[in-house]
Formats: C-alpha cells, sequence, structure tokens
C-alpha cells in the first residue's frame, strides 16, 4: 500500500499579527521611532557636559581660580600670613619696573636662552640621525632622553658636587694633566655658564623626543621617492624632514622662551642666586617667603605670566602654523 504525503500550500501565520485578526506593533518602526526620540532629547545634548563636568570643575579649581586670586594679590600689599589685605593699586608693577635688581636678573635669562638654542641643534641633529636605520639606536635614544626623567633637586645636588673645588670635573681635567683653580660657580659668568650646561644635558632629551615623534610620523614612501631620485641624507632632511616638523620645532621655541625666563630648580639647588645667578623666579620666591612682600611676588609672577604670553603670541605672529602637505 502507497502512502501519500500531503503538502500545504498555506502561508506561514503572521509573527507579528494578534490573535483575533489584529495586526501587531511593528518593532523596526518601534526602535526608528526610539532613536529619534533619543537623538532629539535634552538627556543627549546634556550628556558630553556630564562627561566634561569634573575636569572643568578641576581646571577651574586648581588654575583659573589661584591664577584669579594671584592678580588680586598683585593689588594689595598683603605679607602671606595676615588677613588684612590693603590695595595699594599698581604700586607693586611700579616697585617693579624701577628696582635695578628686578631687571638685573633678566640678564641671567639670556645663558639659558642660549643653551636653550644648543639644546634644540643638538635634539634635532640626533633626532633626524636615529630615525634612520642605524645600529644601537634604542639605546642612543634611552641615553638621551635618561637625563630629562631625572628629579631636578637631585641633579642640582649632582652637578652641585661636580662643579665645586677640587670635585669630579676638576678630578676628570687632573687626569689630562690640566691643572686649575677656577672656581666654576665663585663669578657670575662662570656659574650662569655651568648653570647653563647643566640645563642643556638635562632637556635636551624632551626636545629630542618631540622631534624623533614628529621625524617618525613621516610616511616612509617619501623617503624611498627621494633615495630613488638620489636625494642623500641632507636633501632628505631639508625637503622632507624640515618642513615636516616646522609646527614642533615652532612648540620647542616657545618652551624654550618661557623656560629660560622661569628657571627655577638648578640655580637655586646649587647657588641659590649667589654670584648674580638669580632668576626672576628666585626672586619672585624670596620677596613672597623671606622679606613676606606676597602682593609684590603675586606682581612679578603676573608681569612674568604677562611677559611669556606676549613672546608665544608674537612668536606664533612671525611663524604662523602652515599646514604641511608633503603627498
Amino acid at each position: 500500500m502507497s502512502r501519500t504525503r500531503t503538502v500545504s500550500t498555506a502561508s506561514p501565520p503572521d509573527p507579528a499579527a494578534a490573535p483575533g485578526g489584529r495586526v501587531g506593533k511593528q518593532p523596526s518602526r518601534h526602535r526608528a521611532n526610539t532613536a529619534t526620540s533619543w537623538r532629539d532629547s535634552p538627556m543627549r545634548k546634556l550628556t558630553p557636559w556630564l562627561f566634561l563636568l569634573a575636569p572643568l570643575a578641576l581646571l577651574i579649581t586648581f588654575t583659573y581660580v589661584p591664577v584669579g586670586n594671584m592678580i588680586y594679590y598683585s593689588f594689595t600689599d598683603w605679607d602671606g600670613v595676615s588677613p588684612d589685605r590693603n590695595y595699594v593699586g599698581t604700586e607693586n608693577y611700579t616697585e617693579i619696573f624701577t628696582r635695578p635688581e628686578l631687571l638685573r636678573v633678566f640678564a641671567v635669562s639670556f645663558y639659558y636662552l642660549a643653551a636653550s638654542v644648543v639644546q634644540i641643534v643638538i635634539a634635532l641633529y640626533f633626532a633626524a640621525v636615529l630615525s634612520f636605520d642605524l645600529r644601537f639606536r634604542n639605546l642612543f635614544k634611552g641615553i638621551l632622553f635618561f637625563p630629562y626623567l631625572i628629579n631636578g633637586v637631585a641633579i642640582g645636588f649632582v652637578f652641585l658636587y661636580f662643579f665645586q673645588d677640587g670635585g669630579t670635573l676638576d678630578s676628570v681635567l687632573s687626569w689630562f694633566g690640566v691643572g686649575t683653580d677656577h672656581a666654576w660657580l665663585g663669578s657670575p659668568e662662570s656659574a650662569n655658564t655651568s648653570m647653563a650646561g647643566v640645563s642643556v644635558w638635562r632637556f635636551t632629551g624632551l626636545n629630542f623626543v618631540l622631534f624623533l615623534g614628529a621625524i617618525q610620523s613621516i610616511p616612509g614612501e617619501l623617503y624611498e621617492a627621494a633615495q630613488l631620485d638620489g636625494a642623500g641624507r641632507w636633501k632628505q632632511f631639508r625637503h622632507i624632514i624640515a618642513p615636516s616638523i616646522r609646527p614642533v620645532l615652532s612648540l620647542s621655541v616657545i618652551l624654550a622662551i618661557s623656560g629660560s625666563l622661569s628657571v627655577f630648580e638648578i640655580p637655586y639647588i646649587m647657588t641659590g642666586g649667589a654670584t648674580e645667578t638669580s632668576t626672576f623666579v628666585i626672586q619672585t620666591v624670596k620677596y613672597a617667603f623671606q622679606f613676606n612682600k606676597t602682593g609684590l611676588a603675586s606682581a612679578c609672577a603676573v608681569v612674568l605670566l604677562a611677559i611669556i604670553l606676549l613672546i608665544t603670541w608674537i612668536q606664533r605672529r612671525l611663524v604662523p602654523d602652515e599646514k604641511v602637505d608633503l603627498v
């Protein structure tokens, strides 16, 4: 006996249909309406500000509020301890520009500014050389960047013994038969030059890392095309590397100028500002904590901030950032 199989040709029931012939809601349309409502909801517009709330609170609390208080103190005669703060107007600022010892400290900054030029040149040279495939280049990168990782106070104490009479430098020179009774930190010229050299040793690594990162971001195809055209290392640096790192070089110049005006750790530890090695920041600290003239010290800080902002603005006007397209 043969069996026959009956195949039903009826279409399957619609899952969206409800019992009783009613058609239920379509989920896709419901999801679209939900997305549209969330896109237009006020909570979505408020969400980015909720994420920025904590950083903005920290920025305002620890940056803008202290700067505002500093500007307010600069117009008073506050001693830093007494609750009385008498308004004196621009008397503190007049005293800054009429005191010869305050204007003299800016001459010390030229030593560190010259040292900044030296460290930028050294950092740019090693960044360009070590960007190519050389043996032990990772070792040399670590050696160049290591001084920047050391604490500034520790560096000050190390080089204090290095430059003292009969110290490390005199001992090394005696090995080569060079006898000297020169006090490296005894005269203003020698002391400022020695400490500027210390700043070169310490901060070259920072500029080196900035330049190296900018150079390594250059596409490798440009070097290959330059080599096929017969360009040597110097032409590659001149026509590929130098135009590409111009924004980073501009940043290094700004950091060099601001750093040379706000030097503090190395001269404060090594000489304490003696033998005409006092910088503007050291003089400001003395006014605040040694002579209890917090109002005058605040005015000095405001003047230093204004000078750095002015120099930065002039530098950005003279050398504006331009988009470099080498491809």
